[in-house]
């Protein structure tokens, strides 16, 4: 039987491009290890310039589609008025203590036309002194202390502010089974139709992390995985025998060096230098987006509460390279169902650097094996065989003139249904 996606991790695929924002305490106090110290005064809130209109723009700027807020980051501090603690924004002088990021955030998504998300740290609060080792140790009456801060807080933020269409839960959830809340219950009576990454089983439509912050995903990701199994215990790649539909999403900052990760998720004075550059970027959505999972681009907010100038620039400068190189294609095939061989002929004249096949996942995951040829001069070469396709696989071709590209399919579960077969 093939394993088919809910429509909500469909629309959630044609999405592509997101964002996740981060302002918290390590903002203004940088040398805050929330596991570590006491957490810093509310006093040291105050973004004077938080303007969420320039994030969503600048956002919009890189081809972001949807953008997850970072409600409430490990230190325990919430960018809404709740109501469980006084370790919030009504508490700061920002706005007169009468500011509410979260509702600002949700009203820019609805300007820009960009499907809002929030985040939330289930199992860290510095404020309360939580990490998962002093959860475990605490008591009976401890745990449940917290869990009821826990459940209100989620109640307030699906709550007050909409539908949400994907909710964060960085490093998961304590399962049920294992004495935590039921945290899926919730979500089906509040937010019933949101994607929720690393959330409980039993969830609607969930997403998984693709085991990395550099913007790289498996080059063979499937979108399925062995709900027996971590994501983790098929290397982060899914497993495309598995039983159930769990896309990856592929996050990584705006601002480090590749593979070190010098840099993070929050802004940092003088951090400049580690801006991701366009190019870079571009990279990025090929390996991550051209490999059947959705890009999440960090975005770093600074003291006076915005996007960086630099950073907006690099992200405007992305948005137009990939148009430049993804925005319109060379050749556009639509096969028909069943097909195993399509051929593409390349514009005499005209260079062609990608090959980007796409399949309807609305019907499942179906090819398990294809191979990439060129025809030129009468001479066959074979340029790659891979495994799977899933929403859009992109193959670079280096720099092609002339001549076919011929699409063979050599294995599929079922009858083929590719959407589309692409030269750009």
């Amino acid at each position: 039987m093939l394993v088919l996606p809910t429509m909500e991790q469909c629309l959630w695929a044609q999405q592509e491009i997101g964002v996740i924002i981060h302002l918290d305490m390590p903002t203004f106090v940088p040398e805050y290890i929330w596991d570590k110290e006491t957490a810093p005064p509310v006093s040291v809130f105050c973004p004077d310039g938080l303007d969420t209109d320039q994030w969503l723009e600048s956002a919009v700027a890189a081809g972001a589609k949807y953008a997850v807020l970072v409600a409430k980051h490990c230190s325990g501090f919430s960018l809404w008025p709740t109501k469980v603690h006084d370790y919030n924004v009504a508490s700061t002088s920002w706005k007169n203590g009468k500011g509410d990021v979260v509702a600002d955030f949700i009203a820019s998504c609805k300007k820009y036309g960009v499907r809002p998300g929030l985040y939330y740290s289930a199992s860290a609060n510095g404020y309360l002194g939580i990490n998962p080792d002093t959860l475990r140790e605490k008591d009976e009456a401890g745990r449940a202390e917290y869990f009821n801060v826990l459940m209100t807080q989620l109640r307030e933020i699906w709550t007050n502010y909409g539908e949400l269409f994907e909710i964060w839960f960085d490093g998961g959830v304590i399962p049920v089974e294992e004495g935590g809340p039921d945290i899926a219950a919730l979500l089906h009576e509040l937010q019933p139709n949101a994607l929720v990454f690393q959330g409980p089983s039993g969830t609607k439509s969930l997403i998984r992390w693709v085991g990395n912050e550099f913007g790289i995903a498996p080059e063979e990701c499937s979108n399925i995985v062995n709900s027996e199994k971590g994501a983790e215990d098929n290397n982060y790649a899914g497993d495309t025998n598995g039983d159930l539909w769990m896309p990856a999403e592929t996050d990584t900052p705006n601002r480090h060096v590749l593979w070190s990760f010098q840099g993070g998720w929050f802004w940092r004075k003088g951090e400049e230098k580690l801006i991701v550059p366009p190019r870079q970027l571009l990279e990025d959505y090929i390996h991550s987006v051209g490999r059947s999972t959705n890009l999440l681009l960090g975005m770093v907010i600074d003291t006076y509460g915005r996007f960086p100038e630099k950073d907006t620039a690099v992200f405007r400068d992305f948005g137009a390279l990939r148009e430049k190189h993804f925005g319109q294609s060379v050749v556009s095939v639509t096969p028909k169902a069943g097909d195993t061989e399509i051929a593409l002929n390349v514009p005499a004249g005209q260079m062609v650097r990608y090959l980007v096949l796409a399949e309807d996942i609305a019907e499942g995951e179906r090819v398990t094996a294809y191979r990439v040829e060129r025809v030129s001069r009468g001479k066959r070469s074979t340029l790659c065989e891979n495994s799977l396709i899933g929403n859009k696989r992109i193959i670079p071709l280096g720099r092609l003139r002339g001549g076919k590209i011929h699409v063979t399919i050599t294995e599929s579960k079922a009858e083929t249904q590719l959407k589309s077969v692409e030269l750009y």
